[in-house]
């Protein structure tokens, strides 16, 4: 069982900028697209950033241009550079595969202030 653990989450000003990191357990980490979600407050879950098992990677609308998705798979780790962080991109975070498993780590917060 994949184990997913979700770290960077903070409580950041407009403009500010965060990077979160998530390390995954087991073994294949690097032949599996991995992904960043994210679920605010009264709103389902969404994909914001993707990244294949050959670096290619792709953005939701509204975080593109502003958000940055890399892995390390060394590490069995995935990042999400986010710069330029707006009010609506406060909501807790995760990754997952993609298309992701059943199974989803705790996340971590995002909260962003005006």
């Amino acid at each position: 069982q994949v184990h997913l653990a979700e770290t960077g989450g903070d409580l950041v000003q407009a403009g500010g900028s965060l990077r979160l990191s998530c390390v995954a357990s087991g073994s294949g980490f690097s032949i599996y697209a991995m992904g960043w979600y994210r679920q605010a407050p009264g709103k389902q879950r969404e994909p914001v950033a993707v990244i294949s098992s050959d670096d290619f990677t792709n953005y939701s609308d509204s975080v593109k241009g502003r958000f940055t998705i890399s892995r390390d798979n060394a590490k069995n780790t995935v990042y999400l550079q986010m710069t330029r962080l707006k009010l609506e991109d406060t909501a807790v975070y995760h990754c997952n595969r993609v298309p992701p498993l059943a199974s989803w780590g705790q996340g971590t917060q995002v909260t962003v202030s005006s």
